[in-house]
């Protein structure tokens, strides 16, 4: 029996639900009372069991973590799988070649066996869940410090997986919940035959690409197909000829109904990170220092990704993926960073703080219990804003900057093992089972690429940050090439192992020390430069006057919506199709067509061409039962649902259980919504499904697929 979840915190919930229906991300299997009454006042038909059960297939069933990453859904009773086409966009482009290009022709399987295995990618179906605070916070009391706590915690919840996971092949963890006050213990099972069955071309796929993410309006077909395949007994299995396709407990019809303002929409998915509770001084650490910092130095390197991708179609194919990674959170970080000034929110959360102390100050209890604790952020936050730029350039201009220096990370452990004598036998044992990794780096590897990106980023490594937080060698190399590292990453591409395929095979089979190549001595130096860093920065700790804030908040604000922050566990969020007003005289539709697709069509433009069998179903109006009442194909849609990265592929689903879109984007008026969210303007943007069989059935004539799917009016 699953134990009752804390029941203040229960309680808290669902008197805040109906406050505002659209913000929240609810743990979906504490839906009751008046939570479940404002959803069905919004049009869900559904009943908590049919949401959420152990007992009976429900919707959750349905819903699966995606690549650790994103979320996708089950659409067939054998196991297929929708999911946002930048989420499987790593496993297309790993299939593509210059001569398969399905990066820009798209790939659809015509029989279950040309659909194409993917080596490491998993899914996870959540399992089991419990509430264990008390067994966590056991040993625990007010009086430790935050490192005491910390173990106590770490070595109770150790134990408990342990116990919990015993010997069945399935993932357990613990996660923590409002800044540590809870602990849940989720339970997943996780399959690992994982196949490719479909995705449109890149035009249709990708269409937009940078210069429409993260805004509205979109006319985005952003879908992927896999399946989902089992051991012959309907277990778990790593890919094998003998698995066949998943018998879903629970998969979602499609409706073809459509979508108008105010129908009731609910997206289950795996939300993966928010901070809504924080201080004031997090926020402003986010304005002033780690989102600039990530924004320069991803757009130095989406300089370089650029230069050479325009000029070869190989290259293109190789880093599309990759380009398109590093692109998402750079153009993020710039829209956070413009809508938390322009939405003030430093100042609502000073305010909020000056409301904290107030109420603090009206009870001696209150004042014993919580006093200190802005001194304390302060404190913290004042010591934080000296390492965080210098912590994000190690990172990102650092050993995640050029290719070949993060590829030599993968080795620290296998140099280790050598110069500290470890037996031969190990050594090539390691070496050996590093063979395939180092197969599928090269596959993907451009040097030319590659030595622009590392001069580039280190150059502006040396030029932004302070002598005294820069690694030695970084300094030294620097200082000697008058902040120009051009000479230096060439000479060492010339000699390392690490950009070179067949110095690396050679190795390979010959393991000896790395300290004198070159890239591997310039990575261990930043390495150790960081850690150093982090270790200077993590001095003070911020996490007790986390922890005693949520808590007072909660109790001072009996009258607000307390859901937990995202943290990639399963969430229902719920709203409703509607327009969107951002700025006086400023009125977006809630939709967007076809037509609106060919108005911003550029041929041979990367980001806005579009496949000719597309313009040709346009030109002849040719949209079948997918056309709206005005004759039109709907493209996208946008509601009033909350949801933050993670959610990328979750089903909006309408109030009868069925599947209506596919959430892929927020809006650029509320990328500050992560932090702090904004009723007025925040909106999910949505594939509408009919646009999705549209291209399935018209475009790609994939009847095998269209015979699958139980497709309702």
């Amino acid at each position: 029996m699953i134990k009752k979840i804390n029941l203040l915190c229960i309680a808290l919930m669902m008197l805040f639900m109906g406050a505002r229906a659209d913000e929240g991300m609810w743990l979906p299997y504490s839906i009751n009372g008046k939570s479940l009454a404002e959803m069905q006042r919004l049009g869900c038909k559904l009943t908590a069991e049919q949401i959420f059960s152990f007992n009976q297939p429900s919707l959750k069933d349905a819903i699966v973590q995606f690549g650790g990453g994103c979320t996708g859904e089950l659409i067939s009773a054998e196991g297929l799988l929708l999911t946002n086409h930048h989420c499987g966009l790593g496993q297309v482009q790993a299939h593509s070649s210059v001569e398969h290009d399905y990066l820009q022709e798209g790939f659809w399987a015509r029989s279950k066996d040309q659909e194409l295995p993917n080596e490491g990618l998993t899914v996870s179906f959540l399992n089991y869940i419990e509430d264990v605070t008390s067994i966590v916070l056991k040993g625990v009391t007010d009086n430790m410090s935050e490192q005491e706590r910390a173990e106590v915690i770490e070595r109770n919840g150790k134990k408990l997986i342990e116990e919990r996971k015993g010997k069945r092949d399935v993932e357990v963890e613990i996660v923590p919940f409002y800044h540590d006050n809870q602990f849940i213990l989720f339970v997943y099972d996780v399959y690992k035959d994982v196949r490719l069955v479909a995705c449109p071309p890149w035009g249709i796929g990708k269409f937009g690409a940078d210069t429409d993410n993260w805004t509205w309006p979109r006319h985005k077909g952003d879908f992927c197909i896999f399946r989902v395949y089992t051991a012959p007994d309907g277990s778990p299995a790593t890919y094998s000829k003998d698995n066949v396709p998943m018998k879903s407990k629970h998969f979602l019809p499609i409706s073809l109904k459509g979508v108008q303002p105010g129908d009731y929409t609910m997206i289950l998915g795996y939300p993966g990170s928010t901070d809504r509770y924080s201080s004031s001084g997090s926020v402003k650490n986010v304005i002033e220092q780690e989102g600039p910092a990530i924004v320069a130095c991803r757009t130095t390197k989406l300089e370089q990704y650029r230069k050479h991708m325009d000029a070869d179609p190989a290259v293109f194919i190789q880093y599309a993926s990759k380009q398109a990674s590093v692109s998402n959170y750079w153009k993020y970080y710039i829209g956070q960073v413009k809508q938390l000034q322009r939405n003030k929110v430093v100042e609502k959360r000073l305010a909020q703080e000056q409301d904290f102390k107030k109420w603090m100050n009206e009870n001696a209890d209150r004042k014993a219990k919580y006093d200190g604790i802005f001194e304390e952020f302060d404190n913290y936050w004042n010591h934080q804003n000296k390492y965080t730029k210098a912590l994000i350039y190690h990172r990102e201009a650092g050993w995640y900057g050029g290719e070949a220096i993060s590829f030599a990370l993968r080795f620290r452990q296998l140099n280790h093992m050598i110069e500290s004598k470890a037996s031969q036998d190990n050594i090539k044992a390691r070496a050996n089972g590093m063979k395939k990794s180092v197969q599928d780096f090269f596959k993907d590897y451009n040097q030319a690429l590659d030595r622009d990106v590392t001069i580039a980023l280190l150059n502006l490594f040396y030029q932004d940050i302070n002598a005294d937080q820069l690694p030695s060698m970084v300094k030294k190399l620097g200082d000697k090439g008058h902040g120009d590292f051009k000479a230096y990453v060439n000479k060492a591409f010339e000699k390392s192992i690490f950009v070179d395929q067949d110095k690396m095979n050679a190795w390979l089979d010959n393991p000896k020390s790395l300290a004198k190549d070159p890239i591997f001595a310039l990575m261990s130096n930043i390495v150790n430069s960081y850690i150093d860093l982090s270790e200077q920065a993590s001095s003070v700790s911020g996490s007790r006057a986390e922890r005693l804030y949520m808590q007072g908040l909660m109790e001072m604000q009996k009258d607000h919506n307390f859901y937990p922050d995202a943290n990639f566990t399963m969430r229902l969020t719920y709203g409703s199709v509607q327009d969107c007003k951002p700025a006086n005289a400023v009125t977006y539709d809630y939709i967007t067509t076809l037509d609106g697709v060919m108005e911003k069509y550029k041929p041979g433009d990367w980001e806005f061409d579009v496949p000719q069998d597309l313009i040709k179903l346009w030109e002849n109006h040719d949209y079948g039962r997918y056309a709206d009442k005005n004759g039109d194909l709907v493209v996208n849609f946008i509601t009033t649902n909350d949801i933050t990265g993670g959610n990328s592929g979750s089903p909006v689903i309408d109030g009868e259980g069925n599947l209506i879109g596919l959430a892929f984007d927020g809006n650029w008026e509320a990328m500050s919504g992560d932090i702090a969210f904004e009723n007025q303007v925040q909106r999910t943007i949505c594939m509408d499904v009919r646009y999705l069989l549209f291209i399935i059935d018209k475009m790609a004539n994939a009847q095998n697929l269209m015979q699958e799917l139980k497709i309702v009016q």
